[in-house]
């Protein structure tokens, strides 16, 4: 199987820091391509053509933040979901979004995992570096 490619979309560069540094510290190794916008993650899924055919054959996992900069985590994760070449592609919202309705939409639009981002620094640090250990044996399909 080949290597799972990590797709991390979070504007806070904080977080982001903190989300790869523990996920490295359970021992996955991945690629993680970072992306602090909506607009540029969705230029890098989809490809120069907007198909996301440029993904067809890749093993990706999609960290994302619901409340993105330029449009919402939400947008993205429809977006994906209802791409041919993207659905299969394991979607981790990482948000402090605790409302259960919004929680619901994101299960009822194909997320596969909701983490809500605790507040405290070593807690955040924890649910992380869990989240590393899941991601170190889980399986991701190939994209269509």
């Amino acid at each position: 199987m080949p290597a799972v490619h990590i797709v991390m979309i979070e504007d806070d560069e904080g977080h982001a820091r903190l989300i790869e540094r523990n996920i490295r510290r359970a021992g996955v190794n991945n690629v993680i391509e970072s992306f602090r916008d909506g607009t540029s993650a969705l230029a890098a899924l989809f490809g120069p053509d907007g198909s996301g055919e440029v993904n067809a054959g890749r093993s990706l996992l999609i960290l994302l933040d619901l409340n993105l900069p330029d449009m919402t985590g939400i947008d993205i994760l429809q977006k994906v979901k209802s791409n041919p070449h993207l659905k299969r592609s394991p979607v981790v919202i990482l948000t402090t979004t605790d409302d259960q309705r919004e929680i619901q939409r994101c299960y009822d639009l194909g997320c596969n995992v909701y983490i809500t981002k605790p507040v405290n620094y070593e807690g955040f640090a924890n649910a992380i570096r869990q989240l590393g250990l899941f991601f170190s044996v889980m399986q991701v399909p190939e994209s269509a």
